[in-house]
């Protein structure tokens, strides 16, 4: 199984951006900074950022703080705006007690922090705090005001009266300490912040991720908390989220307010300075990435995994020259590679070109992982049952399932269960095609797509292997239901025994089909002309005796039988089958047709015409 954690782990051969953004940090020497890292969901933002903060530890770790906050972790219980800052400050303080630096100072700064939260400068402390009859709302814009220079006379009342309050409630928890006007604490608060990094001679860089995962007002709320009181001399932000899922976020926040797209591209713009977009990932990538999975999850060294996580990448970024990751190139990197690992290396080989280009999956890391695992899960699943799974089969399978047409999955599912041997013969002049690097003809709406098609000529070929076992470990997706689970306990026991006809039915049988109604009948009907869909040639096999027995108990039957038969080439016919045939009516037409066709043998003409002359004597 394959862990959906972030890691700094270079999988996807990030670590060149990683460095590159890294080196953006350092260069900045201490100016204020902020840098978004986006991308979809998956694409591995979170592991990005935990490269980036590797690389400037590595490089550059004395000169810097490393705090990381998740917003999301606060949504619901604790206000984010105010949460960050006080994550901040006692991170502040951990690394002024380990190195003996500032230590006072930085107590005095998480007290200031903790005098701010108190006065219900976050919102959600904000909404819960009594402020003599003021509404909380009205105290978080006269902080606002106050803290960009522009608070009024009204504002500096409310604050104090707000601080009075607080104070006197809240001061056991915070310590006593001399309470200012809050438009001078937040002065106080932004030079006291400014001088403690400078005592300490660090910059202070904080990760912050999954913001994109966020309520708007709390994705909002950590952005306007680093504007307003952290966006200063020896900051730096390192923020991981989806930019459309921000700017969104920025819609709504504003909702009274017309937004065009420039103003909600300034907006972003003053808070995010310096875009890195995850790149996407290729056919290489994606094939590389799966190699790596492979290896993580073998019993190979961890050295061996770790030179052949190096090499890869390696490999990676000089493809632009031409070079490839392959299969050989992979297993010229393992020692001895075991045939396992071989195989799943095939497997990497065959489904990354559609796991780049099926819209459902487009090459996500995330996406490709939970394939695996539920591939893994459905071979374990396999192997405890003691049910043979053709792994490669499974695999393309599963494919299908995540990125094709739901109903035309289910009509796949439903005709490897109803066929005798588990095989949907139907996709063979379609896989057959596809092989031939044709376009595959009359194809259904739900499988016409090129996806389908990719698909269909995809190893192995599926139409002419047994896949019940596939099917069953598959029942997670729709319920395995065949025909015979719809027939009654004596109507499948007459299946049974029709199955092993040789012969003409017994009169006993015969009674006993007709004790059976119509609709089991039918289904009856149905799975003995599966059966005989194997049939090459068409004399008096077992099968026609069967089909003939019930058509005795259900004379309506017999257009079912008649119309499979009119399907049945020709050439196929022997003369065996006239005198079985001759006195029913309903094979009549059959009978002619066959007596004027150009492919029908000579012997069942010739078996046609003395069965008529001996009619008409």
């Amino acid at each position: 199984m394959w862990s959906d954690n972030e890691t700094n782990i270079d999988f996807l051969n990030f670590r060149t951006v990683a460095d590159t953004a890294a080196e953006i940090i350092f260069r900045a020497n201490g100016k204020p900074l902020s840098m978004g890292v986006s991308g979809g969901w998956g694409v591995g933002k979170s592991s990005m950022v935990k490269l980036i903060q590797e690389s400037l530890a590595v490089r550059f770790g004395e000169k810097f703080i490393f705090v990381e906050f998740n917003a999301w972790l606060y949504q619901g219980y604790d206000d984010a705006k105010a949460a960050l800052m006080e994550v901040i400050a006692e991170n502040l303080l951990k690394y002024a007690e380990e190195h003996q630096t500032a230590v006072e100072s930085a107590k005095k700064f998480l007290a200031r922090i903790k005098w701010f939260r108190a006065i219900g400068l976050g919102l959600g402390i904000a909404a819960t705090i009594k402020t003599g009859g003021m509404a909380a709302p009205a105290v978080v814009a006269a902080l606002n005001a106050a803290s960009q220079g522009e608070a009024t006379q009204e504002d500096v009342n409310t604050l104090e009266s707000a601080g009075e309050k607080a104070a006197a409630s809240l001061g056991g928890l915070i310590g006593p300490r001399k309470v200012e006007t809050p438009p001078k604490e937040i002065h106080d608060l932004r030079e006291h912040f400014s001088k403690l990094l400078e005592d300490m001679g660090v910059t202070l860089v904080v990760f912050v991720d999954d913001l994109d995962r966020c309520l708007p007002d709390t994705s909002i709320s950590t952005l306007e908390a680093m504007r307003l009181f952290l966006f200063m001399n020896r900051t730096a932000f390192v923020i991981a989220a989806d930019e459309n899922m921000i700017r969104q976020a920025v819609r709504f926040h504003f909702k009274d307010t017309a937004l065009d797209d420039d103003l909600v591209t300034n907006y972003f713009d003053k808070l995010i300075q310096i875009p890195i977009r995850v790149p996407p990932l290729g056919t290489q990538e994606v094939r590389a990435y799966l190699f790596l999975l492979f290896i993580e999850d073998s019993d190979q060294p961890s050295n061996v995994k770790e030179e052949a996580r190096k090499s890869i990448c390696k490999q990676l970024g000089e493809t632009w020259l031409g070079k490839r990751v392959d299969r050989s190139f992979v297993i010229s990197l393992i020692p001895q590679c075991p045939p396992k690992l071989i195989s799943q290396f095939e497997l990497a080989d065959r489904i990354a070109p559609l796991m780049t280009s099926a819209q459902q999956i487009r090459g996500n890391p995330r996406l490709i992982k939970r394939f695996l695992n539920t591939l893994y899960i459905r071979l374990t699943t396999a192997t405890a049952q003691q049910v043979t799974v053709d792994e490669a089969a499974l695999a393309k399978m599963l494919l299908f399932e995540r990125c094709g047409n739901e109903r035309a999955y289910s009509y796949l599912l439903k005709e490897i269960n109803e066929h005798e041997e588990g095989k949907p013969i139907f996709l063979k002049p379609w896989e057959e095609a596809a092989a031939k690097g044709e376009e595959p003809s009359s194809l259904p709406t739900e499988w016409n797509s090129s996806f389908v098609k990719d698909w269909l000529a995809l190893p192995p070929v599926l139409n002419d292997l047994n896949l019940k076992s596939v099917a069953y470990v598959s029942r997670e997706y729709m319920p395995i239901i065949t025909r015979a689970d719809q027939l009654s306990a004596e109507a499948l026991q007459l299946l049974e025994a029709l199955l092993t006809l040789r012969q003409a039915a017994s009169a006993e049988l015969t009674t006993r089909l007709k004790s059976v109604g119509k609709r089991d009948l039918s289904v009856i009907m149905e799975r003995l002309l599966v059966r005989a869909k194997q049939i090459q040639e068409w004399g008096t096999p077992p099968i026609l005796h069967a089909c003939l027995a019930v058509i005795t108990a259900e004379e309506t039957l017999s257009e079912t039988l008649a119309r499979f038969l009119d399907q049945v080439p020709p050439g196929q016919i022997k003369a065996s089958i006239i005198p079985l045939l001759k006195d029913k009516s309903w094979a009549q037409n059959l009978i002619r047709k066959w007596s004027q066709h150009r492919d029908t043998p000579s012997t069942v003409k010739r078996a046609i015409s003395a069965e008529q002359n001996e009619e008409g004597r």
